[in-house]
C-alpha cells in the first residue's frame, strides 16, 4: 500500500505543480472533504481500509443477573471519534492531512494500532483489539484521482 501511496502522491504532485498556489490549496481542500466523507463512512460501517469488518467488541457480563428485554440501542462503536471536531482536516497549497489530532489522536492510535491502555482513569489496563480507523483503500485512490482529474479539467 505504501509503494501505491507514492505512486499516487507523484502522480498528483506532478498535477498539481501546473496550478496556481490559491487553486492547488482549493483542489487539496476538496479532496481532504472527500477524503473525511469516506473515512467517515467506513468507520461508521465499521470496516477496515481492506474492507473487512472489525473484531467485535467484548461482550459485558450482567453483573446483576436480570434479564429482560434491552431497553435501549447498542451505542456505535467511535460514533463520536468520527465527529467532524474529532477527525479534522489540515491542509494548505502543498500538503493536505486528514486524521485525529488532540487527545482524540490517543485513543484513536490505540485502537488504530491495537495497544494496551486503562478503560477509565482508575481502572484496569486491557489491550484492545487493533481496529484501523484510518487507512487508504482502493476506492479512497479513485477518490482522490477522480476529484483531481475533475478539478483540473474543469480549470
Amino acid at each position: 500500500m505504501n509503494n501505491d501511496l507514492q505512486t499516487i502522491e507523484e502522480w498528483a504532485g506532478a498535477l498539481l505543480l501546473k496550478l496556481a498556489p490559491a487553486q492547488r490549496r482549493a483542489v487539496n481542500k476538496k479532496v481532504a472533504q472527500d477524503l473525511r466523507r469516506s473515512q467517515v463512512k467506513r468507520i461508521a460501517s465499521q470496516q477496515t481500509p481492506d474492507g473487512e469488518a472489525y473484531t467485535a467488541r467484548k461482550q459485558r457480563k450482567n453483573l446483576r443477573g436480570k434479564s429482560g428485554r434491552i431497553k435501549r440501542q447498542k451505542a456505535a462503536m467511535f460514533a463520536k471519534i468520527r465527529k467532524q471536531k474529532s477527525l479534522t482536516i489540515q491542509q494548505d497549497e502543498n500538503q493536505l492531512s486528514v486524521g485525529f489530532f488532540g487527545r482524540v489522536a490517543r485513543i484513536a492510535r490505540v485502537h488504530q494500532e491495537g495497544l494496551t491502555d486503562k478503560v477509565s482513569k482508575k481502572g484496569p489496563e486491557v489491550r484492545y483489539a487493533a481496529r484501523p480507523l484510518l487507512g487508504f483503500s482502493v476506492a479512497d485512490q479513485t477518490l482522490i484521482r477522480d476529484a483531481l482529474l475533475h478539478y483540473i479539467s474543469n480549470v
